[in-house]
């Protein structure tokens, strides 16, 4: 199985996501650990579900 491009990593407070081929960090802070996100970024990559998602995952909180 390859390496996935996208990765959640824990910083103070919550979440924030990999970028492994870009090495930096990509999109916002989050709270809970996106996982949802981060199969659509690793798998299809639809663009409207992500900005769907990422505004879904911004919102909640703790």
């Amino acid at each position: 199985m390859s390496k996935r491009r996208y990765v959640a990593r824990g910083v103070p407070g919550g979440y924030r996501i990999w970028d492994n081929r870009g090495r930096r960090y990509w999109g916002d802070f989050y709270e809970l650990c996106p996982d949802e996100l981060l199969a659509e970024l690793n798998g299809p990559a639809d663009q409207d579900r992500i900005v769907e998602l990422m505004r879904t995952y911004r919102k909640l909180k703790r």
